[in-house]
């Protein structure tokens, strides 16, 4: 799995970002991919190897209302939270394409909440308390994003500070909702206010 996808990263992202920015097509690609790399092979292994139906082992069916609930009040602290750090949200018209809105505002969180906190939080969690098992996941979380950040020249000790704290919260609204889906909501509501409203800030 990480194999895979830093070799995406290093040697076909920049074919899928040629396909123009805020393409329809560029996000296309990117669902696909993370599809076939990130939410394929969970369920496969959930279905043949653990022997369970993915979506209620995966906290996407039970609970859900809870979970909502819970997303929407994360989603709305970090609402908060972005408008005392930064003021309020700029004109967000300017940056609004299928990329900024289906790409990292609508979809990462479903693609990458099923493989970190729907799978590889809860595997951890059968084999050891709960707060390492938070706490790796986050280090393995953060360092997903890595290979990217290197290749795009955009890491910085701020942002995977800031990726690593908002992993271990979206961890803690899993515990707590026992729903995936607080996870979700809450993880394209970071993007989105990250991506559009505050413009990457």
């Amino acid at each position: 799995f990480a194999a895979i996808w830093t070799a995406y990263v290093l040697l076909v992202y920049r074919h899928v970002q040629a396909l123009g920015e805020g393409s329809f097509l560029k996000v296309a690609a990117g669902f696909a991919v993370r599809l076939i790399v990130w939410v394929a092979p969970v369920f496969l292994m959930l279905r043949a190897v653990d022997r369970v139906a993915p979506l209620r082992a995966l906290g996407l069916v039970d609970h859900w209302k809870r979970g909502v609930v819970a997303g929407i009040v994360l989603s709305g602290l970090l609402l908060a939270a972005g408008w005392l750090r930064f003021g309020s949200p700029h004109d967000a018209s300017s940056h609004l394409s299928w990329s900024s809105v289906l790409g990292p505002s609508l979809a990462t969180g479903f693609f990458e909440e099923i493989p970190f906190r729907g799978f590889i939080l809860q595997q951890f969690c059968t084999r050891m308390n709960f707060w390492p098992a938070n706490g790796l996941t986050s280090l393995i979380f953060a360092g997903f994003h890595l290979p990217g950040w290197l290749m795009l020249d955009l890491f910085s000790w701020p942002l995977a500070l800031n990726i690593l704290a908002i992993s271990f919260a979206l961890g803690l609204v899993l515990r707590y909702s026992r729903s995936l889906w607080g996870c979700i909501i809450s993880h394209d509501a970071n993007n989105f206010i990250s991506f559009v409203l505050y413009h990457g800030r």
